[in-house]
């Protein structure tokens, strides 16, 4: 598996967290990849073979060429069907918003083609990368087609964006109340704000950023036990660690890394 990341033009930094590629041959086995939510929602371009997304009710379906993902709330299940040649955009929790009306919460855990989203831009836009012959002239053509836009479109909300930038800042150990009195905002108003441009509430993304804190510690450290990973991230005790470690992951922290999980350890940075 070959993965690489690129930062975005300053212009866009607000708005986009980073462009990842991945690429894997053909697998004769594929594996199954859980993905845990972490706020940021994705553009993805697949220049190989489609991935098949797996359903809580264990039906499937194959995912389309060029779409957004909205905000992945459950653990999803995707699953290789040939070759893996992936473009994405990383989007800020929030950076997704100032580019289009659709209702974020409508897109909530499933991939919206372009064309939907955009119209005859989106399906332009699908032909202009898939043309692109490397990563440079793709990143051009996106930054290209974003930046245009932002063009005479409020960029973004001040109050949500600091609010983000908050959580971000102290990896989601901050109640919503606290939050709220930080920014000087009513809870309800803040509410409403998320969920017009983030598209999750504030306790969630907080949840999120919290869980996608361990799972990056879990990596790089070595715990003695759990319940010191649960006190340095502000749990009350061991058991709601892993309550919260297991609403995210659907499985117990032991069993989550004794799994092959590639695909979300890349996504843990």
């Amino acid at each position: 598996m070959k993965y690489n990341s690129y930062e975005p033009s300053p212009a866009l930094s607000a708005f986009i967290k980073c462009y990842w590629t991945l690429e894997e041959d053909t697998q004769q086995n594929p594996e199954v990849q859980r993905i845990v939510p972490d706020g940021c929602m994705e553009m993805i371009f697949q220049f190989g073979d489609v991935f098949r997304q797996k359903s809580k009710d264990g039906s499937s379906f194959l995912q389309p060429k060029s779409f957004v993902f909205g905000q992945i709330t459950e653990t999803l299940e995707i699953e290789p069907t040939g070759v893996t040649d992936i473009f994405s955009i990383r989007f800020q929790p929030g950076g997704f918003s100032p580019f289009s009306s659709y209702p974020l919460k409508s897109m909530e855990n499933k991939p919206v083609a372009l064309k939907e989203l955009f119209g005859e831009a989106g399906e332009q836009l699908s032909e202009n990368m898939f043309a692109s012959k490397d990563n440079p002239e793709r990143i051009n053509c996106i930054e290209t087609f974003l930046l245009n836009k932002l063009e005479g479109n409020e960029a973004q909300d001040l109050l949500a964006k600091r609010s983000v930038e908050i959580i971000m800042q102290v990896n989601g150990q901050l109640s919503v109340e606290q939050l709220s009195e930080q920014i000087n905002i009513n809870r309800r108003n803040l509410e409403r704000k998320f969920a017009k441009k983030i598209g999750i509430s504030p306790k969630e993304l907080s949840r999120m950023v919290r869980i996608q804190s361990v799972l990056r510690s879990l990596i790089d450290n070595n715990y003695t036990n759990l319940t010191d990973v649960a006190y340095e991230f502000n749990y009350y005790d061991q058991a709601h660690f892993i309550k919260d470690f297991k609403e995210f992951t659907d499985e117990s922290p032991g069993k989550y890394f004794s799994n092959n999980l590639k695909m979300a350890a890349l996504f843990s940075e």
